[in-house]
């Protein structure tokens, strides 16, 4: 894919689980906040929760000043109660409905909820930042119903009316060949982020694992591929090198650039790791 010019910085610093800052041209988006320490319990609803493993790559007193908050679901490993307490309530976080209806309760006032292709759009100066929510299934068959709704997101910064870059993040969603429709509606990427891990609940599989992650790849080709949400909590089963290599055996097109805790890189395929 050629590279669209204008789109200036791209850049996404790894904050650990699906905890992403997101530099998208002027404007600064947090992703997923999970700020607990080693050793501190994520509760994920039901009476279930998993120990982190790891220290976080991010904390709130280091966050520039935010844009918004991109939510996938309404997870102890996505918000947690940290992101509570230290977040200021002002800030806006495009969700779903039910993370939002959460979230309200939690007294934060300028929640957008998405449902399912519906847009959101911030603006500074003659730019603007477009998200829309991709749905996606985050259990198969009737697990689906016991879990938060939960989406993807797909952010194009748009410049002099054309689109200078396109990201998607996928959220904590299973592999489903109707994720095709993110190019069929938005156009070719420039990146995916992935949420991977292959995360286990009762013994079944609830986000994408290495095979349903190259899968994703093939499908959408994207030029760059930066895989988040993979060794933080114990119920992340599968390894970020089983993916690594599952698309290099695949011949997969692209990039595969891994990223560590508090680390940043570019989100354009081709751009040097700084």
């Amino acid at each position: 894919m050629a590279v669209r010019p204008g789109a200036g910085d791209v850049t996404l610093t790894f904050g650990g689980t699906a905890t992403t800052l997101l530099r998208v041209g002027p404007f600064t988006l947090l992703t997923d906040p999970n700020f607990l320490h080693r050793g501190q319990w994520a509760h994920l609803g039901y009476g279930l929760r998993s120990r982190r493993r790891t220290d976080p790559g991010l904390v709130p007193a280091q966050l520039p000043e935010l844009d918004a908050v991109v939510l996938s679901h309404m997870h102890g490993d996505h918000w947690d109660r940290v992101a509570t307490r230290a977040l200021p309530r002002e800030v806006p976080v495009v969700t779903t409905p039910e993370a939002a209806r959460c979230l309200d309760r939690r007294g934060f006032t300028a929640t957008a909820d998405l449902r399912a292709w519906q847009i959101h759009e911030l603006s500074r100066g003659e730019d603007v930042l477009r998200v829309t929510s991709v749905p996606g299934v985050h259990g198969p068959g009737p697990l689906a119903r016991l879990l938060p709704q939960v989406m993807g997101s797909v952010l194009e910064l748009v410049r002099g009316g054309q689109v200078a870059w396109r990201g998607y993040v996928t959220g904590d969603v299973l592999f489903r060949r109707s994720l095709g429709e993110v190019l069929e509606r938005c156009g070719p990427l420039d990146a995916v982020v992935p949420h991977l891990g292959g995360t286990k609940v009762l013994g079944v599989t609830v986000t994408m694992d290495a095979r349903q992650g190259a899968d994703l790849v093939e499908l959408l080709r994207p030029p760059l591929v930066v895989p988040v949400h993979f060794d933080d909590y114990g119920v992340f089963r599968d390894p970020l090198g089983n993916f690594v290599r599952e698309v290099a055996e695949r011949r997969l097109p692209g990039t595969v650039r891994t990223v560590m805790r508090g680390e940043t890189v570019p989100l354009r395929a081709g751009e040097g790791v700084g």
